[in-house]
C-alpha cells in the first residue's frame, strides 16, 4: 500500500498539470507567455506519465516502482519518437 502512496502523489500531480492545461485552452486568446506555459505544462504532464507507467511497470514486474526516475523532456521525446 505504500508504494501505491507514491502512484497518488504522481497522479495527483498530472491532475493540477492537466487543469492548468484546460484553463490555457479555454482562454480566447493566448499571450506568448501563455504560450511559453503551454509547452512547459505539456513537457511536464509528459515526464510525469512517463513515471507513473515506469512505476506501474516495475511493480508488474514484481521490482520495487521506487526504482522509476524522473527522465529528461529529451529523453522522452525521443522515446515517443
Amino acid at each position: 500500500m505504500e508504494e501505491k502512496k507514491e502512484d497518488i502523489s504522481v497522479i495527483e500531480h498530472i491532475r493540477q498539470l492537466t487543469e492548468r492545461e484546460e484553463h490555457l485552452y479555454g482562454k480566447t486568446e493566448l499571450t506568448d507567455e501563455d504560450i511559453k506555459e503551454m509547452h512547459i505544462v505539456k513537457s511536464e504532464l509528459d515526464q510525469y506519465w512517463d513515471l507513473l507507467r515506469q512505476r506501474r511497470a516495475f511493480r508488474d514486474a514484481g521490482d520495487n516502482p521506487d526504482r522509476a526516475q524522473m527522465r529528461s523532456v529529451d529523453t522522452i521525446e525521443h522515446y515517443k519518437k
